[in-house]
């Protein structure tokens, strides 16, 4: 089964700037399946307070978990711009292809965010689809995530 890249929409959602105050992020609400569990399932956010594996279907949709992690400093608005300025692809150990999404041309690591990641990024998925990630970094069509730790 291959994923979908993300639609044209997220990207946008991302540009949100990273020092955004509480009341400038729309979080969203809480109908998403993970809320209330203590850590946010909203993609648009990285940080110790998220959860591993995140889906796109979740943008929005965890609002109580993601603000109380944001306000408590442990979840950081992901901000494409400011990424993709630290992201210095020749730096990075894109790992191997042992996925079982390696070569589908879109990057299945939850390392990376941007148009050339998958709608679902599983932590199994770390470092295990070196060709594309490698690739779509390139381009330019991808970033880390966590980038301020980079």
């Amino acid at each position: 089964m291959k994923r979908a890249l993300l639609p044209t929409a997220f990207a946008v959602l991302l540009t949100l700037t990273g020092g955004a105050c509480a009341q400038s992020v729309s979080f969203g609400d809480d109908s998403g399946d993970y809320t209330f569990d203590g850590e946010c399932d909203d993609r648009r956010f990285f940080g110790p307070g998220t959860a591993i594996d995140i889906d796109s279907e979740n943008i929005g949709r965890d609002a109580t978990d993601c603000q109380r992690g944001f306000e408590a400093g442990n979840v950081f608005l992901w901000n494409e711009a400011e990424a993709a300025l630290a992201t210095s692809c020749g730096a990075i150990d894109f790992g191997n292809n042992s996925s079982d999404y390696a070569d589908d041309n879109a990057c299945d690591d939850p390392r990376f965010e941007g148009l050339g990641t998958a709608a679902t990024l599983l932590d199994e998925d770390r470092g295990r689809d070196a060709a594309d990630c490698a690739r779509l970094c390139t381009l330019g069509a991808l970033f880390l995530r966590d980038y301020q730790s980079y």
